[in-house]
């Protein structure tokens, strides 16, 4: 279920983080993803495919889009207040995704069970009601903020602890701040 807590729908969700590869606006080739809060336990997200997204020739990197899927899926913990890792990602290429492209993103929780969180997301070519290019099904485990502290690099860690608006975005999750 959706916290109550959680950004209303059509609310842009922003960067978890200014370095991650998915979000973050300080990555000069990363997808800067910009996702969206929908309906219930849903996201929409876009992304543009750049050169520097390219495996073969003029077409994105299908780890990329991999990690597009993922980012999108990761971003419906937004909507359940919970801080989760991939466990599992599943993705199926559909059709090739050329450069220069928006990718259209839509991801929704299917179930939770304990720990667990079972989500599934598409990628479509050209619009929300375009082609599917890319799909994925996704495992995400519930974890405590110290999974990152215990396995992060220390000076990553430390910058980030430092940063008002991460040390926001993380209290934002605590149950009982």
């Amino acid at each position: 279920m959706r916290h109550p807590d959680a950004p209303a729908p059509g609310e842009l969700l922003g960067a978890h983080y200014g370095q991650c590869f998915g979000c973050g606006d300080e990555q000069p080739h990363g997808l800067h993803l910009q996702a969206r809060a929908g309906e219930g336990v849903t996201i929409t997200a876009e992304f543009t495919v750049q050169a520097a997204h390219q495996g073969a020739p003029g077409l994105a990197h299908g780890g990329v889009l991999a990690t597009a899927l993922d980012e999108a899926l990761g971003s419906l913990n937004w909507l359940l207040r919970t801080i989760a890792v991939t466990g599992r990602l599943e993705t199926d290429f559909v059709r090739p995704v050329p450069v220069d492209t928006v990718l259209y993103l839509e991801a929704e929780v299917t179930a939770v069970a304990g720990r667990k969180i079972y989500c599934t997301a598409t990628g479509r070519i050209g619009g929300p009601e375009g082609p599917v290019a890319v799909r994925a099904d996704a495992l995400f485990i519930e974890v405590k903020v110290d999974h990152f502290i215990d396995h992060g690099r220390e000076e990553e860690i430390q910058a980030a602890m430092s940063d008002p608006d991460q040390v926001r975005r993380a209290r934002a999750f605590e149950v009982n701040p």
